[in-house]
């Protein structure tokens, strides 16, 4: 394993609690703007949406 691989493998688990944290803010928002809010299906679009922008994200990257 080469050092860039180990010092982004060492930042794993704030980048990941970062993304959590970004996803509840916006599902607790959802829910302050849809009062009728269908949890389950507001998650899964959630998700959706930031897999979506990853992947805009990915290819804008790539392409630099």
């Amino acid at each position: 394993m080469d050092t860039l691989q180990k010092e982004l493998e060492s930042r794993y688990s704030e980048i990941k609690k970062e993304i959590k944290a970004i996803y509840e803010a916006n599902l607790h928002i959802t829910g302050w703007d849809v009062p009728e809010l269908d949890e389950a299906k507001a998650k899964e679009m959630l998700l959706e949406l930031m897999h979506k922008a990853c992947d805009e994200i990915t290819q804008q990257e790539l392409q630099d």
